[in-house]
């Protein structure tokens, strides 16, 4: 671990471990999540009329 640079690996889980507990607690009070907005998808423009003459 320390060639890693990891030098207190206790820190490492209290950190991971905090952090788990937090985002935990995040879901459990909002009763909410938004995992992805989905992206509005563009309609194409209409093509222009034609080819039709004299009010058909």
């Amino acid at each position: 671990l320390v060639k890693a640079g990891i030098i207190d690996p206790t820190k490492v889980v209290r950190c991971a471990l905090q952090n788990a507990a937090s985002v935990g607690s995040l879901l459990l009070t909002t009763e909410a999540l938004v995992a992805e907005i989905p992206e509005e998808k563009k309609q194409p423009p209409m093509p222009p009329g034609g080819g039709y003459g004299g009010g058909y």
